[in-house]
């Protein structure tokens, strides 16, 4: 897979209400070639795609996910929350990669996801990124699956943790990413993924450094950048 992977943060947020089918939809229309989203627990254990701990910001409801049922999840937001399993069904057939990002440091979330993820057969279509707990515990599941491990300081992640993870990229906030980092990276073997870029100026520069997957909430801004690039070519 040449070329830099560019992942739609949430889908296509400023378009259409983030972590959404309609937004993976409009992200995929405008060029990415992953879509990026959280994935919470209910209260019955159900994986749902929500990146905030309650349904506030985005459903206007004052409730904790993890307080909730499934079904509660699915009344209060007129089913526009997605569950796990449809979400995966749903970028499958856009024909897109997911990333799934933990947000929580549990290890039996991680498990569970992870789990939920292989039974239902998509495996080989995820990537998977956030807390390095939860990392661990993905890869305690599954042994092929690729990672991005995210990574929040200024130092490099430690060879222990490396070793447990086994990631294929060292997932970074943008503004820790310079030639350094990057070729730090490379010659331990790992490429570098960056979030969440969404300027043309920061995407330029990513892209220049040799980042080889950035996330942006503007995904057909990136996609016109990385396309620029090739018709430089």
């Amino acid at each position: 897979m040449g070329g830099v992977i560019a992942v739609a943060h949430r889908g296509d947020p400023y378009r259409v209400r983030e972590n959404t089918l309609p937004s993976f939809t409009s992200a995929a229309e405008a060029g990415a070639r992953a879509v990026e989203f959280d994935v919470r627990l209910t209260s019955d254990e159900v994986p749902v795609v929500v990146h905030d701990a309650t349904l506030e910001r985005l459903w206007g409801h004052p409730v904790r996910v993890a307080a909730v049922s499934a079904a509660r999840v699915r009344e209060l937001t007129g089913g526009g929350v997605p569950t796990l399993e449809a979400a995966l069904a749903h970028c499958a057939e856009l024909g897109v990669r997911a990333v799934l990002d933990l947000p929580e440091r549990s290890a039996v979330h991680a498990r569970l996801v992870a789990e939920a993820v292989r039974a239902a057969g998509h495996g080989s279509r995820v990537w998977y990124c956030g807390d390095p707990g939860a990392l661990r515990a993905v890869r305690g599941v599954d042994q092929d699956v690729e990672i991005a491990l995210t990574w929040k300081r200024t130092g490099p992640p430690r060879p222990s943790l490396l070793a447990e993870v086994r990631p294929r990229w060292l997932n970074y906030r943008l503004g820790l990413v310079d030639r350094e980092t990057v070729e730090r990276a490379a010659d331990a073997g790992y490429q570098v993924a960056a979030w969440t870029a969404d300027s043309r100026r920061v995407m330029r520069r990513l892209r220049d450094l040799g980042v080889t997957m950035v996330m942006s909430n503007r995904i057909g801004t990136l996609r016109a950048v990385l396309d620029e690039e090739r018709r430089e070519d």
